[in-house]
C-alpha cells in the first residue's frame, strides 16, 4: 500500500484530495478487489511501530510527546488515520507551528513487520518574532490592537506577548507571559504586566490602572476554571469640570490586592439545548491594599432550537458586592447596567444610583432577558452571507441598587423587586466571528424611574457580552 497523505482541517483527515476516500465508505463498501498488503491493513489489525517529527527547529521533542503518544495505541488503519489527524490537531492547537503534515506509509527495514505502519508528522515552525494588527470590538467600542509575539521561546510552546490598544474609550499596553503544561494545554499560567487608561462618560470619571496578575487556568470535567491574583494601582480622576461632587470624592489614588475565582460551564447536553453559566468570585483586601470587599457574579443561559431555524434564548445575571471591614465600595468596584448589550431601550450604565447626572453604579443588581432569533423573511443569501443576519425579538428586565446588609435576606430581595425597568423590542443581528455580534434594535423602554436615561427608539450595540 502507498503512503496516505493528510492536510485536510476536516473532522477526519481523508476527505482530502490526495487520498480520494472516506473512512465511512471504507468500513461500509470496502474495494472489491483490494492487493493484499492493503486488504490485511485495512481489515485487519496494524502495529503502528514508528512515529516521527521532521522539520523540528528550536522546538523540544519531549514536548511533542504527549500529543502524538495516542496514534501508538491504533488497532487498524482507521483508527490509525483518525488518531492521526486528532495528534495533528493538538500540535496546530500549540500555537507553534504554521501548519503540520500527516504521512503515513508501511514500515520497511529489517525490524518491519507485516501489518507495520510508520507515521510520519511534518511540521513547519513559525517564525521567532510575529507581529500582527487587527481591530476588535468591545462592550459599545472598537479598538485597534497591536502585537508583537515570541512564540515558543524556550520551545516548549511558551509565549511572550507585547500589546498596545488605542480604543474609543480606552488605551492600554501590556506584556505577558504564557506557559502551558507539557501534554495538557488547557492547563496553563499567565503572568501580565499592564497599564490601562479608561473614560466612562456616564460616571464623569477616568481611571488608570497600572498592575501585575497571574493566572492559572485548568479545567475539571465539563468545567473551566481560572485562579487569580491582582495587584492594582488605580488613579481615579474627573472626566470634566462638571462631575458631581460624589465622583470627585472617589478621586485620587487607591491599592487593590484581590484575589479571585472563576468558573465557566459549558454543557451542550441534547441537540436541541445548550446551556452556559459563569460564576466569578472576587475577595479584595485579604492580601493588602485600599479596597476591601467580597464580589460574586454570575451568569446563565440555555438555548433551545425551534422549528424553521429558530433560536429561544433566555439569560439571567446577578451580583452582589459586600464591603468589609467597615470600607466604603469603590465607584471602581460596583456593578453597571443598562444599555445596547444588557438591558435594552437605556443609556449605556445609566440606571440606578445617580448624582447630578453621574451614574455612580450599585452593589448589588439582577437582569433578565428573553429573546426569539429567527432567520430572515425569504431568507436572502441563504448558505452565505445571508445566514450571518437574525431577526431578533426581545424582552428585557432588571434593577441595580445598594443594599443594607443589616437588614437581612428577604428586606434584600424586596429592594431588588422594587423599581423594575423592563424593555421589549425587534431588531436585526449580525455575527462576527463566533464571538462578536452587532445589533440594531427597536426598543421600547418600560418602568423608567426619575434619573434613568432612556433611549426610546432605535439602538445600535456592539460587543461580545449580550443579555
Amino acid at each position: 500500500m502507498g503512503a496516505v497523505h493528510a492536510k485536510s482541517m476536516d473532522p477526519l483527515p481523508m476527505h482530502g484530495k490526495d487520498l480520494g476516500v472516506n473512512p465511512d465508505d471504507l468500513m461500509e463498501h470496502p474495494e472489491p478487489e483490494p492487493d493484499a498488503k492493503q486488504e490485511i491493513l485495512e481489515n485487519k489489525d496494524v502495529v503502528v511501530q514508528h512515529v516521527n517529527i521532521q522539520g523540528l527547529g528550536r522546538t523540544k521533542e519531549d514536548l511533542l510527546g504527549y500529543e502524538i503518544s495516542d496514534v501508538f495505541n491504533a488497532k487498524n488503519l482507521i483508527d490509525v488515520m483518525k488518531k492521526a489527524h486528532i495528534a495533528r490537531q493538538r500540535l496546530l492547537r500549540l500555537g507553534i507551528f504554521k501548519e503540520v503534515e500527516v504521512l503515513i506509509d508501511t514500515s520497511e527495514g529489517a525490524d518491519a513487520l507485516p501489518n507495520g505502519l510508520d507515521v510520519t508528522f511534518e511540521v513547519n515552525e513559525i517564525k521567532r518574532l510575529t507581529g500582527s494588527y487587527n481591530t476588535m470590538v468591545g462592550n459599545n467600542e472598537g479598538s485597534m490592537v497591536l502585537g508583537l509575539k515570541l512564540p515558543n521561546m524556550i520551545g516548549r510552546a511558551e509565549k511572550l506577548t507585547f500589546q498596545f490598544s488605542y480604543g474609543t474609550k480606552e488605551t492600554s499596553y501590556g506584556l505577558s507571559f504564557f506557559k502551558p503544561q507539557p501534554g495538557y494545554f488547557e492547563r496553563n499560567l499567565t503572568l501580565n504586566m499592564y497599564k490601562v487608561t479608561g473614560q466612562f462618560p456616564w460616571s464623569s470619571l477616568k481611571e488608570t490602572d497600572r498592575g501585575v496578575s497571574a493566572e492559572f487556568n485548568f479545567p475539571v470535567g465539563p468545567t473551566s476554571h481560572m485562579l487569580k491574583w491582582e495587584g492594582v494601582w488605580r488613579e481615579l480622576g474627573c472626566l470634566a469640570r462638571s462631575a458631581s461632587f460624589a465622583v470627585r470624592e472617589e478621586s485620587g489614588h487607591s491599592l487593590k490586592s484581590a484575589l479571585s475565582v472563576c468558573i465557566h460551564i459549558f454543557t451542550p447536553g441534547l441537540s436541541l439545548l445548550i446551556r452556559m453559566s459563569i460564576l466569578s468570585i472576587e475577595l479584595a483586601g485579604f492580601t493588602g491594599g485600599d479596597a476591601s470587599f467580597f464580589k460574586e457574579d454570575f451568569e446563565l443561559q440555555l438555548n433551545r432550537r425551534l422549528f424553521w431555524d429558530s433560536v429561544l434564548s433566555a439569560s439571567l445575571w446577578g451580583g452582589m458586592l459586600f464591603p468589609i471591614e467597615g470600607k466604603p465600595s469603590c465607584i471602581a468596584d460596583r456593578f453597571y447596567l443598562g444599555g445596547p448589550t444588557s438591558v435594552r431601550g437605556f443609556g449605556m450604565y445609566s440606571i440606578g444610583p445617580q448624582s447630578e447626572g453621574d451614574y455612580l453604579g450599585g452593589e448589588a443588581y439582577w437582569a433578565g432577558g428573553l429573546h426569539l432569533y429567527t432567520p430572515l423573511p425569504f431568507r436572502p443569501g441563504r448558505g452565505g452571507f445571508g445566514d450571518l443576519f437574525r431577526t431578533h425579538f426581545f424582552l428585557n428586565a432588571g434593577n441595580l441598587c445598594n443594599l443594607n446588609y443589616g437588614e437581612g435576606p428577604r428586606a434584600h430581595l424586596q429592594k431588588l423587586a422594587e423599581c423594575i425597568r423592563w424593555s421589549y423590542g425587534a431588531g436585526i443581528v449580525l455575527r462576527l466571528g463566533n464571538i462578536a455580534r452587532l445589533e440594531l434594535n427597536y426598543c421600547i423602554p418600560m418602568g423608567v424611574q426619575s434619573g434613568d436615561r432612556i433611549c426610546d427608539g432605535v439602538q445600535f450595540g456592539a460587543g461580545i457580552r449580550f443579555l
